[in-house]
């Protein structure tokens, strides 16, 4: 199993990494296109001043007095004042009333918007006629520039963030979700690995005693212990059938069929009777003590008597001849308390976190496939119970089962006695 699951974390890194490229290209896509959408808002925008500058020039050409050049002002764009202004004369001499920049030849006719370089500055230039001298405005372009970078800078800060927090997030995603699954995989192969195996022995045998009987003539009393020996195992594969039908029922149901409100007291009380003769045939001091009140839970009554069948069987299966199991229910600080006791060789404390495990059996005694406990774990986490694993006060094994109270008050005069000996 652990070997699946490296496999599972190795292909969750893998869809982790091609995640994080998926989105490493988009932001790049993504990014490109924000630079561009910026760059040309804001080329737009100095396209509108330039052509506001024009039209009051061309409604107003009082505004433009030729005169000796503008220096650079503190703050302001390298050519001096935001907006530049070129007068281009007929004879081709160019006046510049408030930069010192050279206006290239290319621009001197320029009407539309356009780009060009001065001075290694990008500086965007409109021109117009105004009273027959052709007027070029420019401004420079280093605002779109330091927006771009600022943009980028932002860009490649928020990058490593984004992407460490996709790879990381599907990385925790795919774990998350692929662990149940595999894990949920990988237990029923073994799941039907082990009910394959369990099923095999008593196959083998009935097949082999079945063989030996139709190949020669045996006496009476070959054949009976023959049949015995079939009869055996075919009750054990049935037991074993109808376990394994019992859990898949549940597992398909997801654990919920109808609950009602359901005296524990009087369960427990009809499980010892119905294990009386068990009981019996193994010398066993069987008795149940409960309290003088309804003890009520919600839950499906067939499930509570599976639960106790289950822990029953196993006490007085491990019991010694001559022991004693004894099965208490009380009320304790708002819940019922379910307790089965018995005098046999406990469960080992290395053993108790794997009693519940499918097919696992914390002993090498014969008898059982390991699913008793797996069915009654079902039926405690589907009804809300808690399980407490111990020892009894005679050293053997002590089950204890708590669910919440759903009722209170004195149990009716039908309930069995408190405590019913079964001996």
């Amino acid at each position: 199993m652990s070997q699946r699951l490296h496999r599972v974390r190795t292909e969750s890194l893998r869809v982790a990494l091609i995640a994080t490229v998926i989105v490493a290209v988009v932001y790049l896509a993504i990014s490109a296109v924000v630079v561009l959408l910026a760059e040309r808002n804001l080329v737009g925008e100095i396209d509108t001043r330039l052509t506001n500058s024009l039209t009051r020039f061309v409604s107003e050409p009082n505004r433009l007095r030729p005169g000796g050049p503008v220096r650079d002002l503190p703050g302001a764009p390298r050519f001096g004042a935001p907006l530049l202004i070129w007068q281009v004369q007929p004879d081709g001499t160019v006046i510049s009333p408030n930069t010192t920049a050279t206006l290239p030849g290319n621009a001197t006719g320029a009407t539309g918007a356009r780009t060009v370089s001065i001075g290694g500055t990008d500086v965007r230039v409109a021109g117009a006629t105004v009273n027959g001298t052709h007027v070029v405005v420019g401004e420079t372009m280093d605002n779109v520039a330091q927006s771009r970078s600022n943009v980028l800078r932002a860009e490649i800060i928020v990058a490593p963030i984004l992407l460490a927090a996709v790879f990381l997030g599907a990385l925790a995603i795919g774990r998350r979700v692929a662990f149940p699954i595999e894990l949920a995989r990988v237990r029923q192969m073994e799941f039907t690995a082990d009910a394959s195996h369990e099923l095999r022995t008593p196959l083998s045998v009935i097949e082999a005693q079945t063989n030996l009987a139709l190949r020669q003539e045996h006496d009476i009393t070959w054949n009976r212990k023959a049949f015995e020996r079939i009869d055996t195992e075919s009750k054990r594969i049935r037991r074993l059938v109808e376990d394994l039908l019992w859990l898949a029922r549940f597992d398909a149901t997801h654990g919920s069929p109808h609950a009602e409100h359901v005296d524990v007291g009087a369960i427990a009380s009809q499980a010892v009777e119905r294990f009386a003769g068990v009981a019996e045939a193994r010398q066993l001091s069987l008795r149940v003590r409960t309290a003088g009140e309804a003890l009520v839970v919600h839950a499906p009554p067939e499930w509570l008597d599976r639960l106790l069948g289950v822990l029953l069987d196993n006490a007085c299966k491990y019991s010694p001849q001559q022991g004693s199991v004894e099965v208490t229910v009380r009320a304790e600080a708002g819940r019922i308390r379910l307790s089965v006791e018995d005098t046999g060789p406990g469960i080992p404390v290395a053993e108790r976190p794997r009693i519940f495990d499918r097919f696992h059996r914390a002993t090498d005694s014969p008898g059982g496939a390991g699913l008793g406990l797996a069915i009654a774990d079902a039926v405690v986490r589907a009804t809300g119970g808690r399980w407490e694993i111990g020892d009894s006060a005679a050293g053997g094994a002590a089950m204890t089962v708590t669910w919440p109270r759903a009722l209170s008050g004195p149990r009716e005069p039908a309930i069995r006695p408190a405590e019913t000996p079964a001996t």
